[in-house]
């Protein structure tokens, strides 16, 4: 069954806040410098040498990044680029299957008391995109613990439950679509194809060293246009 983003009228195009910086943007119009080997260039990296022993899981085809986790893989594709700031949006198009999902995240390397650097970000895909508060949630190195001790805790359950919230978002697997992503104070927004999605606030959105943005990727996906912004 095909799946479809309802109709809305869209007036304009997608923009940042005028107040806004742009401190990055890549239309992937290029090519490998050795066209074997994953080579993105113009500051992006993977997981690719730790997670999928080398193999090639990001091409730059026709202006277009093509990218994918390989099976062999211990972990989903992820792509790294870096963005300081506090403030701010991200915004890419992108295109998946049908039941397949793509995320993008905040992150800071730095960050100690979290797993990986995992601040927030979200994930679209399979029917819903959910915004979620990482570094007070699943990320947060305490609260690993405590799920590895006792996973089936239900007061660690409700709390892990108020660093998530999901809406319904119905994508047509056939076409583009532009997501943004917008970080202010302690809140997060979304908004696909103009659409504004919803919000959510929690307290760990606010950390105030955003160093690099993330991109995951499920089994396939193409994405373009990626732009971030840092607010005044």
């Amino acid at each position: 069954m095909r799946l479809f983003v309802t109709t809305f009228i869209l007036i304009g195009s997608l923009h940042a806040e005028t107040s806004d910086t742009l401190l990055f943007s890549d239309d992937f119009n290029r090519d490998e410098a050795t066209a074997l080997k994953e080579d993105i260039g113009n500051g992006w990296t993977t997981n690719s040498a730790w997670r999928a022993a080398g193999k090639k899981q990001a091409d730059l085809r026709d202006g277009t990044l093509v990218v994918g986790t390989d099976p062999i893989a211990d972990h989903a594709l992820v792509l790294f680029h870096p963005a300081a700031l506090t403030n701010g949006c991200v915004e890419f198009r992108f295109k998946i299957p049908a039941e397949e999902g793509i995320g993008i995240e905040f992150a800071d390397p730095d960050c100690k008391t979290v797993h990986a650097g995992h601040l927030c970000g979200l994930t679209v895909g399979k029917g819903h995109l959910s915004l979620t508060d990482m570094k007070t949630g699943g990320m947060d190195l305490k609260i690993r613990e405590r799920r590895t001790a006792d996973k089936d805790n239900p007061e660690l359950k409700a709390l892990l439950k108020t660093k998530n919230r999901s809406f319904p978002l119905k994508l047509n697997p056939e076409d583009w679509h532009t997501l943004r992503l917008t970080v202010k104070g302690d809140a997060m927004s979304a908004n696909v194809n103009g659409i504004e999605i919803g919000s959510f606030a929690s307290e760990g959105i606010a950390h105030p060293t955003k160093k690099e943005i993330r991109l995951s990727i499920g089994k396939a996906a193409l994405i373009d246009d990626v732009k971030i912004w840092k607010h005044e």
